[in-house]
């Protein structure tokens, strides 16, 4: 493996940990109640830590993982889209 692929393959493995930290972290303030699952902190963590272990998975050429993240990012993604909807007709209130 050329030194560039092996330094790209270490800066994405360490970009996957990073995800699965963020997912994790999400997941423990979740069950500790600091956190609601409406929040945009929680989502924001699983939004983030699903695209880098996407990128991670990617590199790796671990595809079923990389979908599962992709669908779980998308989740996110549409309770963010829920919650800032929601935010806004209050405010129109």
């Amino acid at each position: 493996m050329a030194k560039e692929t092996m330094m790209l393959h270490i800066i994405l493995t360490s970009i996957g940990w990073l995800g699965m930290a963020l997912c994790t972290l999400g997941y423990l303030l979740l069950s500790a109640k600091v956190v609601q699952a409406e929040s945009i902190s929680f989502q924001l963590l699983n939004v983030f830590g699903g695209l880098f272990l996407v990128a991670s998975a990617v590199d790796s050429q671990d595809i079923p993982n990389a979908a599962a993240n992709i669908l779980w990012m998308f989740i996110a993604i549409y309770a963010l889209g829920r919650h800032l909807k929601t935010q806004k007709s209050i405010k129109k209130d």
